[in-house]
């Protein structure tokens, strides 16, 4: 089931569609990043530079470079943090565009089922929040406890693995139930959406095409949601069956 649900994902990664929803989501993280980019710049120049003359300001001319040195290394710095912000900044916008992924999958490949519902507005953007919360939560803890030796890749995989699983399940599950509801399915089969949560950590953990994770995950979690719908229902119809 897993594995069917992430090459049906898979299948449609690189469809026009979604070529579409990837473009414009890289297009507005860079607009993002450069913004940030400016504005941490601009704050530099304005905070520390003049404070940095202020309190040394007969000092010979050699200083001026270690200066320049220091401004240097800090924009150095400051574009290592931003190419690490790119795949947290890449999901809160991409979770904006959800939806579309969603509404795709349905339309191409459940043409016989009802489409879901988009979220509305304001949830749709507490739950883009969220999964730039799960990106960099995820990461973090990782991160910390690759100072554990022989469970930092463990550790990657088993944090991201749930958080991921948990809040992509959710969000197929619920353009078509109530959030209690969703929840509720998600909970009778952690095992099998934690399990597919892997996968999509998996996904995150290859450089550049971890760009499309939010894509892949949304894409496989309205697969598996189907699949698990069909199960449950059939098994709710063999109960009514022999009762």
């Amino acid at each position: 089931m897993i594995l069917e649900a992430a090459r049906a994902a898979m299948s449609r990664l690189f469809s026009a569609e979604f070529r579409s929803v990837f473009f414009k989501t890289l297009g507005l993280t860079l607009l993002v990043l450069a913004g940030l980019w400016l504005g941490a710049k601009e704050l530099f120049e304005y905070m520390a530079l003049p404070w940095f003359d202020a309190l040394f300001p007969d000092l010979p001319v050699w200083v001026g470079w270690v200066g320049l040195v220091a401004a240097i290394a800090a924009g150095l710095g400051l574009a290592l943090g931003l190419a690490l912000l790119i795949s947290p900044v890449t999901a809160i916008i991409a979770g904006l565009f959800l939806d579309d992924v969603a509404a795709v999958v349905e339309r191409e490949d459940y043409p016989q089922d009802p489409p879901g519902k988009a979220l509305p507005i304001v949830p749709a953007i507490v739950m883009s929040i969220k999964f730039f919360g799960v990106v960099v939560l995820g990461n973090i803890v990782a991160l910390l406890l690759l100072l554990v030796p022989g469970v930092n890749m463990l550790a990657f995989f088993m944090v991201n693995g749930y958080l991921l699983g948990r809040e992509f399940f959710e969000f197929a599950a619920m353009r078509f139930r109530t959030e209690a509801e969703a929840k509720a399915l998600r909970r009778r089969n952690a095992g099998t959406i934690f399990l597919a949560g892997l996968v999509i950590a998996a996904f995150l953990a290859v450089p550049l095409l971890n760009l499309l994770t939010p894509l892949f995950a949304a894409a496989m979690m309205v697969h598996l949601h189907k699949m698990i719908s069909a199960t449950e229902g059939a098994r709710v119809r063999d109960a009514l069956e022999t009762s």
